[in-house]
């Protein structure tokens, strides 16, 4: 394989559990579908953890409203841009 490819690190989804940062402060954590909620067990809680795109992006998202001090389980809600 040449350099210009990523290795993929074949690994069981088995592994996962819940991503306890989204547990916190995503008040729909609930309705995720089980996979967008799984993060790899040896990763922590981290973004770069999930094991799907959505749930990588969700967590994204909750960790820059959180560096805004927006915090959606008091009611605040995202405005759209578009």
């Amino acid at each position: 394989m040449d350099s210009y490819h990523r290795q993929l690190l074949h690994r069981d989804s088995r592994t996962g559990r819940d991503c306890k940062f989204c547990l916190q402060f995503d008040p729909d954590f609930a309705k995720r579908n089980p996979i967008d909620r799984s993060v790899q067990e040896d990763q922590g809680d981290s973004a770069a953890a999930h094991l799907t795109e959505d749930g990588h992006v969700r967590h994204r998202i909750f960790e820059i409203l959180r560096m805004h001090g927006k915090d959606l389980r008091k009611g605040e809600t995202l405005t759209r841009s578009a």
